[in-house]
C-alpha cells in the first residue's frame, strides 16, 4: 500500500507541470476591464485590495465606477445594464480518497454560476447556485444583499445566506483541496457548525485597524424550510461576534466568540442542546510572497445526543484548529505557488478526532485555469490519499 501511495504521488507530482487551478468572479474582471490578479494572488485567494473591493459593495474606490446602469429617465431606478455571470467549473482525479482504495475521475466535482455586483449605490447583492456538486444538484449556498456604509458610517448590513466563519477565514477562498474541517464539524444530532447558515451580519472597521462583526443567526444551517414554512426550526436565534486588529505592517489577530441554543430529536428523545464556541486566530503575510494562517477553536455542547446514546451529565468538548502556509515566490505575478494545510481536531467523542497534513502545488496556466496536485496524510487513521485537478472560472 505504502509503494503504490509513493509512486502514484511522484506521478502527481510530474502532472504538476501541465495544469493549474482558478477561483473568482470574472464578471468582475469584465465589468472593470482589469486581471484577476488586481484583487487575487492567485484566484481565489484575495489580496488586501480585493478584500477592500468586496467589503465596499464589489465597486472599486479608487476609479470611476464604469457605465453600468441603463438610462431609464427615472432617477429612481437602477437597472443594471448587463446582468453579471460567470461560471466555475472544478474536477479532479484522485487516489485512495477518504481510504477508499481506488482511483476515480471526479469530474465535474463542482460547476456552479456566480453573479454579484452593485444593485445601487451602496446596496450590492451575490450568490451562485450549483449545478453540480459532487454528482447532484446543491442549489443556493452564497446568498445575500448587502447593505454599505449605512447611515454614512463605516457600518455595513448583510442579510441572507453566508458562512459563520467568513469573518475569520472563508473556505470558498482557500486553495487546498482539503477543507477547514474545525468549521464544518457537528456534533452527535447538532445542526450547528461554523459553515453556512441563515442571518444577518453587522461589520464595522476602524482607522485604527480593528474591525468588529456581529452575526445574528438561525443556528440552524441552509436546509429546507419546516411544514410552517419556516427557515428557523425552533425559538432559539444565535449569536456570533469577532473583533481583529492589525498589529503593524504584516500581523493580524483577531478573537472569535458564539452562542446558541437548539430543539433536538433524536430516537424520539427531545432535548435543548447549548452550544458555544470560542477562540483566536492570527495571519502573517509578507510582501504577498508568504502568508500564514492559524485558527483555534473551542466548542462546548451540553446536551447533542438523547440520554439513551450519552447518558453522561458533563458537556461534549471539542477543541479544534488548522494551520495554512501559502508560498507565492513572485506575488500576484506567480506561475506556480504552493500550500500546506494541517488539520487537527480532538473531542470527547473520539470518533470527531481528526489529525491530517496537506501538501499542494499549483501551477497558473492562465489568470483564471489553475492546475494542481496535492496530497493528504490521514495521521489518526494512518492513511494517505492524492489528487490532481483543476478549476477555471469564466
Amino acid at each position: 500500500m505504502k509503494k503504490t501511495f509513493i509512486k502514484i504521488f511522484i506521478g502527481f507530482l510530474f502532472l504538476i507541470f501541465f495544469s493549474d487551478t482558478l477561483f473568482a468572479i470574472p464578471a468582475f474582471a469584465r465589468k472593470y476591464n482589469m486581471s484577476c490578479t488586481t484583487c487575487h494572488a492567485p484566484a481565489p485567494r484575495l489580496k488586501a485590495y480585493g478584500d477592500e473591493f468586496a467589503g465596499n459593495g464589489f465597486v472599486l474606490s479608487d476609479q470611476e465606477n464604469p457605465r453600468y446602469y441603463v438610462n431609464t429617465g427615472d432617477d429612481d431606478l437602477f437597472l443594471i445594464r448587463d446582468l453579471p455571470l460567470a461560471v466555475r467549473l472544478d474536477g479532479l482525479v484522485t487516489y485512495n480518497h477518504n481510504n477508499s482504495d481506488k482511483s476515480d475521475f471526479n469530474a465535474p466535482y463542482n460547476l456552479k454560476l456566480l453573479s454579484g455586483g452593485e444593485l445601487a449605490p451602496d446596496i450590492a447583492y451575490y450568490f451562485y447556485f450549483f449545478f453540480s456538486e459532487r454528482g447532484h444538484v446543491a442549489g443556493i449556498e452564497d446568498a445575500f444583499i448587502m447593505f454599505n456604509n449605512l447611515f454614512g458610517s463605516k457600518l455595513d448590513l448583510y442579510i441572507g445566506q453566508f458562512q459563520v466563519s467568513d469573518p475569520l477565514f472563508k473556505r470558498e477562498l482557500r486553495l487546498t483541496f482539503d477543507d477547514y474541517d474545525i468549521y464544518k464539524t457537528k456534533i452527535g444530532a447538532s445542526r450547528i457548525n461554523l459553515a453556512y447558515d441563515r442571518g444577518i451580519m453587522l461589520t464595522y472597521g476602524f482607522d485604527t485597524g480593528t474591525d468588529i462583526i456581529i452575526e445574528v443567526l438561525n443556528g440552524t444551517g441552509i436546509g429546507d424550510a419546516d411544514v410552517l414554512n419556516n427557515f428557523d426550526y425552533d425559538k432559539h436565534k444565535n449569536f456570533a461576534g469577532r473583533i481583529s486588529q492589525d498589529i503593524g505592517e504584516f500581523f493580524r489577530i483577531g478573537g472569535f466568540g458564539y452562542y446558541g441554543k437548539e430543539d433536538l430529536e433524536q430516537g424520539g428523545d427531545y432535548f435543548t442542546n447549548e452550544v458555544w464556541y470560542a477562540g483566536g486566530d492570527l495571519t502573517f503575510s509578507f510582501n504577498d510572497q508568504v502568508e500564514l494562517n492559524a485558527q483555534f477553536l473551542l466548542r462546548k455542547d451540553s446536551h447533542p445526543l438523547s440520554k439513551a446514546l450519552y447518558a453522561k451529565a458533563e458537556d461534549i468538548e471539542t477543541k479544534g484548529m488548522f494551520a495554512e502556509l501559502v508560498y507565492t515566490p513572485d506575488g500576484d505575478k506567480s506561475k506556480w505557488y504552493a500550500a500546506a494545510l494541517y488539520n487537527w481536531q480532538e473531542s470527547d467523542l473520539t470518533a470527531y478526532d481528526i489529525s491530517k497534513a496537506t501538501a499542494h502545488l499549483g501551477w497558473v496556466v492562465r489568470r483564471n485555469i489553475r492546475l494542481f496536485t496535492e496530497a493528504t496524510y490521514d495521521i489518526k487513521n494512518e492513511f494517505g490519499q492524492v489528487g490532481i485537478g483543476f478549476v477555471t472560472a469564466f
